[in-house]
Order: structure tokens, then sequence, then C-alpha cells
């Protein structure tokens, strides 16, 4: 990236949806970039951002794996600069029922690549923002996190344990100088509910956010040091605080009414 003396920061997920519009929130506030995905549209990414102004860095990686988590990071550290900010955003699901139609390994990624290399990613990068006592990290939850992901089971669940790790390791790091926000969004306009196999749902069907509206938000509250912010719709926003009053049995039928297959 040559010599600047710009910000640097790192997005996961970065090549559409959410972390795609994170990225572009950060170019455009004069950050310098590691960008992070599997898939050739990474490259599309690097090339909007760089267009931005931002130096950046596209790195092709699997994060399902450790080899990829640890390639991922030495990829950041090799630009020996401080790593000013972190949106760990890459997150897959897949719909179904779980008993009979999707596949052990699908559920099994699922919870390599939202849970797993959220906690080897944030290990490396926590460490490194607390030793220097200066950071902000970012983790997209969901307002998923508090619903029993009917249809959805490992996804939502997998949401549950991110949502909790970003409240605790906030905790943990209050004083420390180093910020943990979480980011909440509700149904977003992505391609996840196409690449979960969940075309055909009623909650795939409906009215979504736009993600450079979930991002906007996300971006501002982590440059806040805000603990959470549910965003971006009224919708979204009423959705997670029925989820605070509603029974489980109550939120898992409304779930599994929205996330059932055939139900669009």
């Amino acid at each position: 990236m040559g010599t600047t003396t710009r910000p640097l920061a790192l997005v996961t997920g970065a090549s559409s949806g959410i972390g795609r519009e994170l990225a572009k929130e950060f170019a455009r506030h004069d950050f310098d970039l590691v960008i992070a995905a599997d898939d050739a549209q990474l490259q599309d990414a690097k090339r909007e951002l760089e267009a931005l102004g931002a130096n950046v860095d596209a790195v092709t990686v699997d994060l399902a794996g450790d080899a990829g988590v640890d390639e991922l990071w030495r990829r950041t550290e090799g630009h020996g600069r401080p790593l000013a900010a972190a949106a760990l955003n890459a997150g897959i699901g897949v719909g179904g029922a779980f008993a009979t139609d999707t596949r052990l390994e699908d559920d099994l990624r699922v919870v390599d690549v939202n849970v797993r290399s959220t906690v080897h990613l944030a290990k490396h990068v926590a460490q490194a923002m607390e030793r220097r006592g200066e950071g902000r990290i970012l983790f997209t939850s969901s307002i998923a996190a508090a619903l029993p992901g009917t249809y959805q089971t490992v996804y939502n669940a997998s949401k549950s344990f991110v949502q909790s790790f970003a409240l605790a390791l906030r905790e943990e790091l209050k004083g420390s100088g180093v910020t943990v926000t979480s980011l909440m969004p509700g149904p977003t306009e992505t391609e996840f509910f196409e690449r979960a196999g969940m075309d055909d749902t009623r909650i795939a069907a409906g009215e979504k956010d736009d993600p450079a509206d979930v991002a906007r938000d996300g971006f501002e509250a982590l440059m806040r040091g805000d603990e959470r912010v549910v965003s971006a719709s009224l919708k979204t926003k009423l959705q997670a605080a029925g989820s605070r009053v509603l029974p489980d049995a109550a939120k898992a039928r409304l779930q599994g009414r929205e996330s059932k297959p055939g139900s669009g």
C-alpha cells in the first residue's frame, strides 16, 4: 500500500452485501483497507473501493478453515501498520428443516464460518489492539440472535453466539482503548437468501432493508463506540423490540412461518 498516514481497516465478507457497503463506508472516511472473501466478486469490490480513494489489499481466502484465517491475518500484519478498525462480517446460512432437509456438512460450514472463524480472527485482532491500547471492532450479528431459528436452526444459533461473544468481549476490553460494537440487521437485500437456498420462503419474498443503510448505521455506531445498533428500518427495529418480550415458543412459530420452505 505504500507510505500513508491513512488508518487501516479490515473487512471480511467484503465482496457483496453488507460487507461491501461497510468497506465503502471506510473508504469514504479516508481508511485504507484489507478486504477478504472467497469469491470472484472481491476484485470488483477492490476496484470500486480504489475509485473511492482507498489503497486496497484484496485477500481471496476461505475463512471456514484455520489456514484461511491465519493467512488473512498474516497479510494484514504484513502491511506493518496498526489496525485501526476491523469489521468481522463474514457469514453464511442454510435454510430448511434440520432433521430432513439440510446436509451436515452445510450445517457445520455455517458454524465454521460464522462462529469458529469469528473467534479465531477476533483473537488476532483483539490481542493486537489491546497491546496497542487502541482500536475498534465491529461484529455483524443479527436480530436473529434473539430468535429461535425454525428452519434456520444453525444460522440463528450462530448469530446468538456472535452477539453474546461481542457483548462479553466489549466488557472485558472496557477501559483498554478498544471498543466493540454489535451490528444487528434484519432481512437485508443481499445474496444471503439465494446462497442459503431460501428463495422460496416468505422472508426472502418480503420487504428487505438496503445494505447501504445497514452499513452506514454500523459504521457510525462503530465510530461512536456504541454497544450495538439495530438497523436499518423501523420494521426491523420493531421486530427486535418485540423479540425481547415475546415468549420463545411464539418467536419460534413466527420464525417458522417466515422461513419454512415453500412459504413464499
